[in-house]
C-alpha cells in the first residue's frame, strides 16, 4: 500500500511541477554582466507572475531584479533621478527578457 502511494505522490509532483509557471530568478544582474547573485528558477505559486524589476539611471540600465511575485502588476516611477520599471508576464521564463 505504501509504495503504492508514494507512487502515486511523486506522479501528482511532477504533474504539478510540470504545469507550474517557471521564471528566472537573479537578485543582482547588471547591464555588462550576468547574474551576480540568486540565479536560478522558481516555480510560482498560485497569484504569483514571472516579474522583472529594471532600474535605470540616465535612460541607462543600471541593475535589474528577476523572482516570482504574487500579486505583481506592472507599473513605472522615478525616484532620485532613477526609473523603476516593474514588468510582469505569465508564460515560462518571461522574465528573462523584458
Amino acid at each position: 500500500m505504501n509504495k503504492h502511494f508514494l507512487l502515486l505522490f511523486s506522479l501528482f509532483c511532477l504533474i504539478v511541477a510540470v504545469t507550474s509557471l517557471m521564471c528566472i530568478t537573479c537578485h543582482l544582474r547588471t547591464q555588462a554582466d550576468h547574474c551576480r547573485r540568486g540565479f536560478g528558477v522558481c516555480f510560482a505559486e498560485k497569484h504569483e507572475k514571472c516579474m522583472s524589476l529594471n532600474i535605470y539611471q540616465n535612460h541607462s540600465l543600471q541593475l535589474s531584479y528577476m523572482v516570482c511575485q504574487k500579486f505583481c502588476n506592472n507599473l513605472r516611477y522615478n525616484f532620485n533621478n532613477r526609473t523603476y520599471v516593474h514588468k510582469c508576464c505569465n508564460y515560462n521564463y518571461c522574465n528573462f527578457r523584458i
